[in-house]
């Protein structure tokens, strides 16, 4: 089984893709490898396919890398299920995984982060996280998004360390991380491996 993401920029006609284009395309490749795993179409609505633990990991570094940039941010929905073919680029792979991607990303409304499985029963469970967890993501400033996207590219570090990467105070890393609801965050993401490798 995999998880699929699909997404896109959110306001991204308010700010010229030169802003943004060169983060997304850094991030995905990132997140998802080869770019045979993911692609950028219609300009800002993009497409990642990475193991189904890393579902939720990658949708919120998409976000927190996306979030650094003032005004911008992304929907993104996960879909997780099996590949049935592997074609050149992702836009060519099918399968459920594939599907359930799709009919979330067409549902999401006023929601930025949402899931379908094969499971009613975990997909209601990890929605309403999401839901909650989107009051947090909401008030993600650019510098707040700066702090947890280092905080995930280098979860081992110190404050200390990942204040030295960032040129800033450690006092500063530290607020961030509370305002950002990173440690929260990461009890989301353990809880959510934990659900998904069940499937």
């Amino acid at each position: 089984m995999v998880a699929v993401i699909t997404g896109d920029i959110v306001k991204s006609r308010k700010v010229p893709s030169t802003y943004w284009m060169d983060t997304l395309k850094y991030t995905l490749k990132e997140i998802g490898g080869s770019s045979k795993y993911w692609e950028i179409y219609r300009g800002d609505s993009f497409q990642v396919e990475v193991k189904k633990e890393l579902g939720f990991e990658s949708a919120i570094k998409l976000k927190s890398n996306i979030k650094k940039i003032n005004r911008l941010d992304v929907r993104t929905a996960i879909g997780i299920g099996i590949k049935t073919f592997e074609g050149e680029k992702v836009s060519e792979s099918n399968g459920s995984a594939f599907q359930y991607s799709g009919e979330c990303y067409e549902n999401l409304k006023k929601q930025t982060l949402a899931i379908k499985t094969d499971s009613e029963e975990i997909d209601e469970a990890l929605n309403l996280m999401f839901e909650l967890s989107s009051y947090i993501f909401r008030n993600w400033t650019v510098t707040v998004s700066n702090i947890i996207t280092e905080a995930l590219k280098h979860p081992k570090a110190t404050q200390e360390e990942l204040a030295a990467n960032l040129k800033i105070k450690q006092s500063n890393v530290s607020r961030g991380l509370k305002r950002g609801g990173y440690d929260e965050i990461i009890k989301l993401n353990n809880y959510y491996k934990k659900i998904v490798s069940s499937l």
